[in-house]
């Protein structure tokens, strides 16, 4: 950028630094004459910078934290970069000399970026606002109508030839209402009504895709229909495709397969469908019948977790016992879980006298006398007890349909290279035998992606979306997961489910029609630029890509697809020539940045072996608002830090260390988040990607005769706001010990 215009802040404390030289340096450094108020962020202070605007072509915010006040100094298409004074100096340092040097810097800082950044264009293509739904139980008829009723076409796509899923087999369903007490007829078939006598919605039943191509906005789509090829577009994608109940085969110590009378609650709910509960060993009628929780669930031999809906529907079925054979119900539960309004269903149950319910371990299951007997140890009762029942009902979990699907493609190339195993297994394409053992395993989306066919998992088979801080989100930007295919869940979880996701795939197709990208950089129009001509083809970046954004030819090459990309910078970071480059992200500018700040050389600066110099690259998800919590709660830090945020650590390009380095900075610290198996990265593998590169940067050090010490990965958490600087001043002390950097004044 040629023109930048630079604005100091002197309210919020800002005033005790020496405002003076800040904009003396600002002159003689940059040749520009930076503008002081008292309060920027007022209606005076962002008329003053509006004034300006028409003879800029940039403007540097030299005030409070870039993550406040974003609304006030945004201005139309002008590239806006702040120099962090009041959270970043006067609210996290003593106001000393060494403060006032660390202001400075900032400034430096942001005028470097500012002018070396280039105005970004968006990525714009006509793109389709129709979306597609697959799956057309409750979750997938309530996210087309949501979506329809928004006023978008939705195509709906069903494998089965009813619409209606698990829930059109079902007797009842679980109270919805107050008092929570009552079960209830089944809403799906009014959600089926509705969308058949919805316009705009196109309903595709006994229908499989064949594949999705493209990225978000045009997603071509081609589904097999009777034989038939139907072709469509479309610009975001909601995953519904439900659960399937675990295989009870494989619960032979319960019983299940070895008699006839032990049965699971699908069965169970099949038989209160066609109105009647009976034995299936002789078809009479089933009046004691022992329900088993956790059957297979819990159990590290089987599904390690809970899918926290079966006890519900335990007693929603001892209800059935109750109603439909006047007889008596029996529930042997590990831990008894009706969270939130279900604790009064719950409630009403124990009232019932023909509901009995205990805690306990299942010792033994056995047929004898032409009855089932359940033998039950550990119970609240304090003693072993036997049941004799006709018909035993097993709770089985439920599992993603994802589960088993083939959905990574090399993105973990060898053991070696994985230190931390949180993604499911890979399957990397070996063969036409693999192809053809992927394609028997049956497929959901069918994605043409270089990394895999469908939505990567998690190591249960769910899919890789975030509860708290991004629900709804897969790995591949524009396709969300909504229901029990994403998490165990109940019919009135799925149908709130759903309508979040509706939202989401709305706001997907809004966003890609402008360019922009979604969470969590949402609105973000810059995207990587490829300078192909000197590709070596060596795969880091499409290989390293979290979602899947860039395919490749035949040779390697990367082909972009920058509307899957969420402009996380983790092939920026990888390129390791340097060929990937953001408007507004690049490697001259961020080398420019590190390379304007002042280290003091020991040839010239008196006193400059106290002045040791450090950066710390800062992610901005978390460990940039973790030290902005720091700051508003008075904890200092070593002023001797420079912080830098990026975009994510995976980001960060070994050249900015090598160039820090160089300039004389004596250690460098990248604060990230947390990876392994409970991860918090925002771009799933930025961290652990940091990681693995800085151990091979500490082998460069070594050869250069440097301590590996001086270049550290710490993750932290959001959370962890009162310890960062603890470790910061750590890292600081350790560096300080070792020595300055040789190579301070060459």
């Amino acid at each position: 950028m040629e023109k930048v215009g630079v604005y100091i802040c002197s309210g919020c404390d800002i005033d005790k630094l020496d405002i003076e030289r800040l904009k003396n340096v600002v002159k003689e450094e940059f040749g520009i004459d930076a503008k002081v108020h008292p309060h920027l962020c007022s209606k005076e202070g962002v008329e003053l910078i509006k004034s300006d605007l028409s003879e800029l072509d940039a403007v540097v915010i030299a005030a409070c934290s870039p993550r406040v006040k974003t609304a006030v100094f945004t201005f139309d298409d002008k590239y806006v970069e702040r120099a962090n004074l009041r959270e970043g100096v006067v609210w996290s340092h003593d106001i000393d000399e060494h403060a006032q040097e660390l202001a400075e810097d900032y400034l430096r800082i942001a005028i470097t970026k500012a002018q070396k950044a280039e105005k970004p264009e968006p990525y714009l293509e006509e793109v389709s606002k129709d979306i597609l739904v697959v799956g057309g139980g409750v979750t997938g008829l309530t996210a087309a109508l949501e979506i329809a009723k928004a006023g978008y076409k939705t195509y709906l796509v069903e494998k089965e030839p009813e619409l209606g899923g698990w829930v059109a087999k079902f007797y009842k369903t679980l109270p919805t209402s107050p008092p929570y007490t009552q079960i209830e007829e089944p809403v799906v078939f009014k959600l089926i009504e509705e969308v058949k006598n919805n316009e705009n919605i196109e309903v595709y039943t006994s229908a499989t895709i064949d594949s999705i191509s493209g990225q978000p906005g045009m997603f071509d789509v081609r589904l097999i229909q009777d034989d038939n090829k139907i072709d469509f577009r479309v610009g975001s994608i909601v995953v519904a495709t439900g659960w399937k109940p675990y295989d009870a085969t494989k619960l032979e110590e319960l019983g299940y397969g070895k008699y006839a009378d032990v049965i699971t609650n699908l069965e169970l709910e099949e038989m209160a469908k066609n109105g009647k509960i009976v034995r299936k060993s002789d078809g009479s009628e089933a009046k004691n019948v022992v329900f088993i929780q956790c059957a297979g669930q819990r159990d590290e031999n089987h599904l390690p977790y809970c899918s926290s809906v079966c006890c519900l529907v335990s007693l929603k079925q001892a209800k059935y016992v109750r109603e439909l054979s006047n007889g008596n119900a029996f529930i042997i539960y590990k831990d008894m879980r009706t969270p939130g309004l279900w604790e009064d269903f719950y409630k009403e149950m124990q009232q019932d006298e023909g509901i009995f319910l205990t805690k306990g371990e299942i010792k033994d299951i056995r047929e004898e006398g032409g009855k089932m007997v359940v033998e039950v140890t550990n119970t609240l009762l304090g003693e072993d007890i036997a049941i004799k029942a006709d018909l035993v009902v097993l709770a089985t979990g439920m599992v993603s349909t994802l589960k088993g699907l083939y959905t990574v493609k090399e993105e973990f190339p060898d053991e070696k290279t994985v230190p931390y195993k949180h993604i499911a297994e890979p399957h990397p394409i070996k063969s036409e035998e693999d192809i053809e053992v992927i394609k028997q395993a049956g497929h959901i989306l069918n994605l043409q992606y270089r990394q895999g066919p469908e939505l990567p998992t998690l190591k249960y088979g769910f899919p890789d979306s975030n509860y708290i801080c991004f629900p709804y989100e897969s790995r591949r930007l524009g396709i969300y997961a909504a229901g029990a295919v994403r998490a165990p869940m109940e019919i009135a979880s799925c149908i709130d489910d759903a309508k979040g996701a509706a939202l989401k795939a709305i706001q997907a197709v809004e966003l890609v029609a402008e360019g922009k990208t979604t969470f969590p950089r949402t609105g973000d129009i810059d995207f990587p630029q490829f300078f192909l001509q000197r590709c070596t083809q060596c795969k880091r970046c499409t290989e390293e890509c979290p979602f899947g954004a860039l395919d490749e030819d035949e040779k390697g090459t990367p082909m972009p697809n920058p509307l899957r990309c969420r402009r996380c910078g983790i092939c920026f970071g990888a390129c390791p020539e340097r060929i990937i480059s953001f408007k507004t992200y690049s490697i001259d500018q961020m080398a420019s940045a590190i390379k304007s700040i002042y280290v003091p050389d020991p040839n010239w600066d008196e006193g400059a072996e106290d002045k040791f110099r450090f950066i710390v690259f800062a992610c901005e998800n978390d460990a940039l608002p973790a030290l902005d919590m720091a700051a508003l709660n008075g904890i200092k830090y070593s002023p001797l830090v420079r912080v830098i945020p990026v975009r994510c650590l995976g980001s960060v390009n070994t050249v900015f260390i090598a160039d820090a380095l160089s300039k004389g900075i004596d250690g460098i610290l990248l604060i990230g988040c947390k990876y392994g198996e409970d991860y918090q990265c925002h771009f799933i593998r930025g961290s652990e990607l940091a990681n693995r590169r800085m151990e091979n940067v500490a082998e460069t050090l070594e050869r250069l005769m440097l301590e590996p010490e001086r270049v550290q990965v710490v993750e932290v958490s959001i959370s962890d706001w009162d310890k960062i600087p603890e470790i910061i001043d750590n890292f600081v002390n350790q560096i300080m010990e070792i020595g300055a950097n040789p190579y301070k004044g060459f």
